[in-house]
């Protein structure tokens, strides 16, 4: 009796989610579609910007370190 309710409560626990996990893996795989050129180029440009914009960022904080870090130091 003990090893029937095991095995179920097995079953919830882990297998019915996996089961549930490969269901919708398959039906968002089925459902995604290839972007066009337009959208491709506009996510590239999205992207390209955010890159720049991180680049920039690091950059400056950088340059403002290093004037920073000789005074500290005192080299």
């Amino acid at each position: 009796m003990s090893s029937t309710g095991e095995k179920e409560g097995f079953n919830e626990v882990l297998i019915e989610p996996l089961k549930q996990f490969a269901k919708d893996s398959i039906h968002l795989v089925k459902k995604c579609t290839k972007p066009d050129r337009q959208e491709f180029t506009q996510i590239a440009t999205a992207t390209l910007i955010g890159f720049l914009i991180m680049g920039f960022i690091g950059f400056f904080v950088k340059l403002i370190h290093i004037p920073i870090n000789n005074i500290l130091v005192g080299s």
